[in-house]
């Protein structure tokens, strides 16, 4: 019951931000400087990005996340989710929002966090893997008019654009849902 109703949280937190095209997101550069996550390689997913898609890739390896650390680590990714979708806040909350998920996982989870050394062809990776198609258009916000908001956002995420309103930042919600959604299936 618990996985349902937090499942069908974050399905309505998805539809809303995709029906808010005004809505002002938080800015898709974090400044957190992580003490266990380098970015000095070419093509470094921000921290945000690389704690996301390193929890996902965690929880399907032989060693996921025990349920009790997952319950704290939702509750942390779901409040930086909302802020996300609040977009008023400051990058001070979500770099300390982020170190809070920082700390709550264990050095050996940081350590194979950072030798996956995360890339945007690696984000991309995960887009196609889950059905998200991503395409090699000029980057021209609005491009892509078949695909659904998501998958559109997630293109123009990938290609760098960010947007007044609000569409560039969706790929990164995304990422943070599926996140979200690999830690919920770690509980009993």
């Amino acid at each position: 019951m618990k996985k349902t109703f937090l499942i069908f949280g974050i399905l309505l937190s998805i539809f809303i931000a995709s029906c808010s095209g005004t809505a002002a997101t938080a800015p898709t550069g974090d400044t957190y400087v992580s003490p266990n996550l380098p970015t000095d390689y070419e093509g470094a997913l921000a921290i945000r990005n690389q704690l996301a898609l390193g929890t996902i890739e965690i929880n399907q390896s032989a060693t996921p996340i025990p349920a009790e650390q997952a319950q704290k680590l939702i509750l942390l990714w779901q409040a930086l989710r909302s802020t996300q979708q609040s977009g008023g806040s400051a990058q001070a909350e979500v770099s300390a929002m982020l170190g809070q998920i920082e700390s709550a996982m264990t050095p050996d989870q940081l350590q194979f966090i950072a030798s996956l050394q995360l890339t945007q062809n690696d984000m991309q990776v995960w887009a196609n893997a889950n059905g998200i198609t991503m395409g090699s258009g000029g980057g021209t916000p609005g491009q892509g008019s078949g695909m659904s908001p998501e998958a559109r956002a997630t293109k123009q995420a990938e290609e760098g654009i960010t947007s007044s309103n609000g569409s560039g930042s969706k790929l990164s919600a995304a990422l943070l849902d599926a996140a979200i959604f690999s830690l919920v299936e770690q509980l009993p």
